[in-house]
């Protein structure tokens, strides 16, 4: 396996597939551009209406393969009862200690899903006792050095921001990979033919999937793009120089 300390990109989402909806198209981008991403789940997504928690984590490791991530980790939280407490902020300490991402891509503060918000508060916690050398975690038997980065990132899911996002990213050339990846989880989404005597939910309704295209056709438009991903940043977004803006889309 590659090296996987110092990597590009760490996602963090409460439940296998969070992921994939929000930001599939972000993480293919990366990962076609030669780039380093890790997903991390927090739960199985065990209080989910349809599926089990063994069937999601085939799903789940079916989707970051589409995506061609490095790896994809969980963190065996409980779905639906996300706890504000010690060994949860370990849990993501040591994950962003031992990946040292240069950018991490979370849920934001407000959400539909409670799990949603929970996570990114832990997140927000975590990130700072990451820093703290007093917070001692270890990983396969050594203590972890301490780290953290300015370059946190959250994307959109239930709720739409209450501004207008900090920047898009065009994901009109991966947008195919990115529903696929979505529909890897079959169990949990609108796919013809598969699970159809499962309990119906919103997610696995065609007019959700019509949504998530819709949603991203909007964002698209509003950047000149067929399709977009959009994110609200946590920290001051900098550039080096303003030809980044000349010379990138």
């Amino acid at each position: 396996m590659e090296n996987l300390t110092n990597i590009d990109c760490l996602v963090i989402g409460a439940h296998p597939d969070d992921a994939e909806l929000c930001v599939g198209g972000t993480i293919a981008k990366l990962t076609k551009e030669g780039r380093s991403v890790v997903l991390v789940d927090c739960t199985r997504g065990e209080m989910g209406t349809r599926g089990n928690p063994e069937l999601r984590e085939i799903e789940a490791q079916n989707a970051a393969k589409i995506l061609g991530v490095a790896l994809r980790i969980n963190l065996d939280m409980k779905d639906g009862f996300i706890e504000h407490n010690y060994e949860n902020l370990y849990k993501i300490v040591s994950v962003i200690r031992r990946f040292r991402p240069k950018i991490i891509l979370t849920h934001p503060w407000f959400e539909r899903h409670p799990d949603h918000e929970a996570v990114h508060k832990l997140f927000r916690d975590s990130l700072f006792k990451s820093g703290l050398k007093k917070f001692e975690t270890t990983f396969e038997g050594k203590i972890q050095e301490v780290y953290r980065t300015r370059r946190i990132y959250c994307y959109n899911q239930a709720y739409q921001f209450p501004k207008l996002p900090d920047f898009f990213v065009d994901i009109s050339d991966v947008h195919d990979l990115k529903i696929d990846a979505i529909k890897a989880f079959s169990s949990q989404v609108f796919v013809p033919g598969q699970y159809e005597n499962e309990p119906p939910t919103r997610l696995a309704s065609p007019e959700f999937m019509e949504e998530l295209y819709a949603r991203a056709r909007y964002f698209g438009g509003l950047i000149g793009a067929k399709y977009a991903e959009a994110f609200l940043t946590l920290e001051p977004l900098g550039v080096s120089s303003v030809s980044k803006f000349l010379f990138e889309k």
